[in-house]
């Protein structure tokens, strides 16, 4: 199990359309993978989990993985975050 915390930068945070790509990214893979924020964890392959955290612009998270691809699955996760969903 690995995890990794980033600081979501884009302007609507987790929400709607980059939500969407974070899920869809997230499902590219066999490792199970959480999304958490103050103390709060949902899967991240879950579109309404990620969603009910609510994560806005500024908000640091963790992503966790664990399984047989989980260190490719974090790092592709938090490049897609920094890169502020490609807009």
């Amino acid at each position: 199990m690995i995890s990794k915390e980033v600081t979501v930068k884009n302007s609507v945070g987790l929400h709607a359309r980059p939500a969407t790509f974070f899920i869809q990214r997230a499902n590219e893979y066999k490792s199970s993978i959480w999304v958490e924020k103050d103390e709060r964890r949902v899967n991240a392959k879950s579109l309404l989990g990620v969603l009910s955290l609510g994560i806005v612009q500024g908000t640091k998270i963790l992503i966790v993985a664990d399984g047989s691809d989980e260190q490719e699955a974090v790092d592709t996760l938090i490049e897609l975050i920094e890169s502020n969903f490609s807009e």
